[in-house]
């Protein structure tokens, strides 16, 4: 049975909350990824900022990127997975919550261990479930219901 911990990236780490979103742009690029987890006090996980979010929350709106921080953006809770879950699990959750990237944690310490994106579901799993899983998320929906990115 394959796990989220077979399938994620490994290393993911945080930009901090008081970071600014320039920041998290430069990141991005020198690391060559489209999301980061925002960490606040002892690691805690508090959202995720994708480089959408920097265009249509921050520029978009005529913001300053240099001046809006990472915490700013982080509402709700993030959704995650342990990395011992079951990839079927895994799945689910992008799927029903529409998200194409999720934080993984190890258990009892709820750290951020890694992150699974949809590049790494397509690796590491099944063609035919990796089809379902696309057309899943990818589906179309109502303007209002307009999917995390």
């Amino acid at each position: 049975m394959t796990r989220a911990g077979d399938i994620m990236h490994p290393g993911a780490e945080c930009i901090r909350e008081h970071e600014t979103l320039a920041d998290a742009a430069r990141i991005m690029r020198e690391r060559d990824v489209g999301a980061l987890p925002i960490c606040g006090p002892g690691d805690k996980l508090l959202g995720i900022v994708t480089d959408r979010d920097i265009v249509l929350r921050c520029v978009a709106e005529g913001r300053d990127p240099a001046s809006v921080t990472a915490g700013e953006l982080a509402q709700g809770r993030p959704m995650t997975v342990e990395a011992d879950e079951d990839c079927e699990q895994v799945l689910r959750v992008m799927e029903q919550y529409q998200v194409r990237r999720l934080p993984v944690i190890n258990h009892p310490e709820h750290k951020l261990v890694g992150m699974i994106s949809e590049a790494d579901i397509a690796r590491g799993l099944p063609q035919a479930r990796v089809a379902e899983f696309v057309s899943a998320v990818c589906a179309e929906q109502s303007p209002a219901g307009a999917a995390q990115g």
